[in-house]
């Protein structure tokens, strides 16, 4: 028995690997975020599955739950949105399952920021503008950040900026970037990525505070900041230059 972390996506049901489509589709027991987890993909579940909302459970009781499965044989699919690497607190319960002695693996998925960036019709690392992105997100009721990873910091190498569970912090965020990247610097604000409800608000520092109170956005979405937003004259690649020696 194992229990299979899964990447469920960023919300459209058909932003899931084949691999964690079979693996739903083979698994008796689904554990899932309900307010993240399209009810879509619940229907590869198989006739009588155990399906369990993890909205409401804390820690022990999702670890009860995993445990539970373990002892009867039963396999688990374990969907955290996006892709469990970035932010789903996967870690977390890995270590519990660590102690209890029960096998886990992992399948990857297409990550918020990723479909973000696809909304927007933009590459995030453009030759001569930026090749570095910064996934980062901001404190609140979230866990603190480390020491050093505060935006001011962050902000020093005014590299792409990707902001994850910040839009409800977007006036202080604001605040923290423009010392670094200066008001006139392109954003973009992408809330409910790749579903059908999706909303993509363009601008600057200056302006894109303003556009996400009037559009009401308040959770679920990503913040882009950064020269790569807008940038046209650039550099082609050397991936596909004439002049690179294809020669192995």
């Amino acid at each position: 028995m194992t229990v299979h972390f899964i990447g469920a996506g960023p919300g459209a049901a058909d932003l899931i690997t084949l691999r964690g489509q079979r693996i739903i589709a083979e698994s008796p027991v689904c554990l899932y975020a309900g307010s993240l987890v399209p009810q879509e993909i619940l229907g590869w579940c198989p006739d009588g599955a155990h399906l369990v909302d993890t909205a409401d459970l804390n820690l022990d009781q999702i670890t009860e739950e995993l445990v539970s499965a373990h002892a009867k044989g039963l396999d688990v699919a374990r969907l955290h949105s996006g892709d469990p690497s970035v932010y789903s607190a996967m870690a977390e319960q890995m270590r519990r399952l660590d102690a209890a002695g029960v096998p886990y693996d992992v399948t990857p998925g297409v990550p918020a920021f990723a479909a973000a960036a696809a909304a927007l019709n933009r590459e995030l690392t453009v030759p001569g503008v930026g090749q570095t992105v910064v996934l980062t997100r901001t404190s609140a009721r979230a866990t603190p950040m480390p020491p050093g990873e505060d935006l001011a910091t962050l902000g020093q190498s005014r590299a792409t900026m990707v902001l994850h569970l910040a839009v409800q912090r977007i006036d202080a965020v604001i605040a923290e970037l423009i010392p670094n990247y200066g008001a006139d610097c392109p954003v973009a604000v992408v809330a409910m990525a790749s579903r059908a409800e999706q909303t993509v608000l363009r601008g600057t520092l200056a302006d894109i505070a303003a556009a996400v109170h009037a559009a009401g956005i308040k959770r679920t979405a990503v913040i882009v900041v950064g020269a790569v937003l807008t940038a046209n004259a650039f550099p082609d690649s050397h991936l596909y230059s004439a002049t690179r020696c294809r020669t192995p």
